[in-house]
């Protein structure tokens, strides 16, 4: 073979080679920030969820707030 063959497979070998390194490379940043993203989701759908379960409570809440106010202005009635 002559030296222009071997210089051009080597050169092929290289850049193949490189190019697929190159590929794994950003491949692997990719699936960290994916990763990453899937983090804060969870975290952001977490708050979410808690939340509406604060909001429930706090209707709960208001609900007896405005039982007991009946009732005190009840008593408050009687007692005069």
């Amino acid at each position: 073979m002559s030296d222009i063959v071997i210089v051009a497979v080597l050169s092929l070998a290289g850049t193949a080679i490189g190019a697929f390194a190159g590929i794994l490379t950003a491949n692997k940043l990719t699936n960290y920030r994916i990763e990453q993203l899937e983090h804060k989701v969870d975290k952001h759908n977490s708050l979410v969820e808690r939340t509406y379960k604060l909001e429930e409570h706090c209707g709960i809440y208001e609900e007896r707030f405005k039982a007991i106010d009946c009732r005190i202005k009840d008593l408050e009635v009687k007692a005069q």
